[in-house]
C-alpha cells in the first residue's frame, strides 16, 4: 500500500530538464509529460548508457530488499577484500567510500535492517503498478507492455538446503514487516524439470510467483521512443558540468559551452549524483556499487529468470541469449572493467549449469549502480525549489524507476504524492 497521500505545492514549471537517460530519468520524463510539462532529457552518453543497460532486468518485489544486511558480519571483512567474492571492496579507498562503508556497516545491524525492510515491504508491488501505467499508455516502438513479461514463476536455485533457508528467512521478514510473498519449494529434480540446463549440483529451489522481468535495452529504447513521440527531446553526448539556480530559472551547463535554461531540473545521474547534487544540500553519499554482466548461448536456452542468492548470480533470458550478472564492487564509477570480476561470476555460475561454453562470452559489461548506505533512494526536491533528484536505488533502479518518476513528477507538478515518498527525502541526515 502507498499509505496516506501527501499534496505537493508550488508553481508548476512549463519546462523541465532531466539529466540522465536511464530508467529513472526517462520514467520521470514520461510522467512529467503526463502532467503536461515539456521535457528535455540530456545524457553524456545516450539512452541507457549507464547501469540501465546491462542489468538483470528484474521486476521482483520479493527480492527488492536492502543491500546492507546482517550477513555481512557473518561473512566477515575477509570476504569483502577478496576480488573473487560477490561483494568486493578494493583496499584503496577514498574519504567518500570510507564514509559510505561506515554507514553501510551501521545499516547492516539487525535493527537497521528491519527498519529498511519495513520500507521495502510498504513499497510492495507499487513499482509494478507504475510499470503498468506506462505500459498501458505507450505505443511507440515495440511497446513496453509486450516487453514486460511475467516470470511464471521466478526461480531461485541452491546447492544446499541451508542456503535456501537464508532466503526463506528474508521472506519471513517481509511478512513480519507487512509484506507478502507467494512461493513454492522445489527439489533439485523439480527445478531441472523446469530448466534442464541446471546441473546436478543444484539441490533445491524456490519458485516465486507474481514477479516479472524485462529486456533492459529493448525496454529503454521503447520508452525513449515514447518520450520523443510525446514531444520530448533526448540529447545525447551532453556532458553536464554544472547546474545553476538563477533565482527564477535554472541552467544546465554542458561542456563546450552548451547550455539549456528551464524552469526546473531533475538530476537522475545515478552513481554520479553526489558530485552534482551536493551544492543543493544533498549530503547523503551515493556510492557506485559496480555490477558486471555478460551474455552466453546455452545449448538449452532457459525460459525463466533464475537467481542463485548464495553465489549472487542473476540470470535472465533475453530471447536469443542468456544474460549472466552479478557481484557488488564498491569503487569509483569511472574505473575500467576488471576482467577478474567477470571471471568470478563465471567461477560461481559454472558449477550450477551445464551445456554452456563459458569462454564464448559476449557483451561483457560493467555499470555503477548508485547505492546509499541505508539502502533507500533519494527522491524529491533539494534545498533549491528548482532542483530535484532521483537516484540511489542500488540494484533496484529498474524495479523502482517508474515509481520514482511518478513521485518526482507529482511533486514538481503540484499533484498528490504517494506517502511512501516520505522515506526518500534527499535532504535527510545520514552517511
Amino acid at each position: 500500500m502507498l499509505g496516506e497521500w501527501i499534496v505537493a505545492g508550488g508553481n508548476v514549471p512549463d519546462h523541465v530538464v532531466v539529466v540522465g537517460a536511464g530508467f529513472v530519468g526517462l520514467s520521470t520524463a514520461w510522467y512529467l509529460q503526463e502532467a503536461g510539462i515539456k521535457v528535455t532529457v540530456v545524457d553524456r552518453g545516450g539512452v541507457a548508457s549507464g547501469s540501465s543497460w546491462g542489468n538483470a532486468g528484474w521486476l521482483t518485489p520479493a527480492l527488492t530488499l536492502p543491500i546492507a544486511e546482517p550477513s555481512i558480519f557473518k561473512n566477515g571483512l575477509k570476504m569483502m577484500l577478496d576480488p573473487a567474492s560477490p561483494l568486493y571492496i578494493p583496499l584503496k579507498a577514498d574519504a567518500k567510500l570510507l564514509r559510505f562503508l561506515i554507514g553501510f556497516a551501521w545499516h547492516s545491524t539487525p535493527k537497521k535492517w528491519e527498519e529498511a525492510m519495513r520500507v521495502f515491504s510498504e513499497i510492495g508491488a507499487t513499482g509494478l503498478d507504475a510499470f503498468d501505467e506506462i505500459a498501458q499508455s505507450t505505443t511507440a516502438g515495440p511497446g513496453v507492455q509486450e516487453l514486460t513479461k511475467p516470470a511464471e514463476p521466478f526461480l531461485t536455485g541452491f546447492t544446499s538446503l541451508s542456503d535456501r533457508d537464508a532466503l526463506l528467512h528474508e521472506f519471513e521478514m517481509i511478512e513480519k514487516t507487512g509484506g507478502d510473498v507467494e512461493y513454492e519449494l522445489l527439489t533439485g529434480d523439480e527445478l531441472r524439470g523446469i530448466e534442464p540446463t541446471l546441473s546436478n549440483k543444484v539441490a533445491a529451489g524456490v519458485a516465486i510467483k507474481n514477479q516479472r522481468y524485462i529486456n533492459p535495452p529493448k525496454f529503454m529504447d521503447s520508452l525513449a521512443e515514447s518520450v520523443i513521440a510525446r514531444g520530448g527531446d533526448i540529447i545525447g553526448a551532453f556532458n553536464v558540468t554544472d547546474v545553476r539556480d538563477n533565482g527564477g530559472s535554472v541552467t544546465v551547463i554542458g561542456s563546450e559551452g552548451r547550455a539549456i535554461t528551464a524552469d526546473h531540473v531533475v538530476l537522475a545521474t545515478g552513481a554520479w549524483m553526489t558530485d552534482m547534487a551536493s551544492k543543493f544540500g544533498v549530503n547523503v553519499v551515493v556510492q557506485a556499487g559496480r555490477g558486471y554482466s555478460f551474455t552466453v548461448e546455452p545449448e538449452d536456452m532457459p525460459t525463466h529468470p533464475i537467481y542463485f542468492p548464495a553465489q549472487r548470480v542473476a540470470c535472465t533470458p533475453l530471447g536469443d541469449r542468456f544474460r549472466i550478472a552479478g557481484t557488488m564492487e564498491f569503487r569509483d564509477a569511472n574505473h575500467k572493467l576488471e576482467p577478474k570480476r567477470i571471471e568470478a561470476i563465471v567461477a560461481a555460475a559454472t558449477p550450477v549449469y551445464k551445456g554452456i561454453n563459458w569462454e564464448n562470452r559476449k557483451e561483457e559489461w560493467v555499470g555503477g549502480r548508485p547505492c546509499t548506505a541505508d539502502g533507500l533512494p533519494l527522491i524529491g526536491q533539494t534545498a533549491s525549489s528548482r532542483v530535484s533528484v532521483g537516484g540511489g536505488h542500488g540494484m533496484w533502479g529498474v524495479a523502482l524507476g517508474p515509481l520514482t518518476g511518478k513521485i518526482l513528477a507529482a511533486q514538481i507538478a503540484g499533484q498528490q504524492v504517494p506517502g511512501i515518498a516520505r522515506h526518500f527525502n534527499p535532504l535527510r541526515k545520514g552517511f
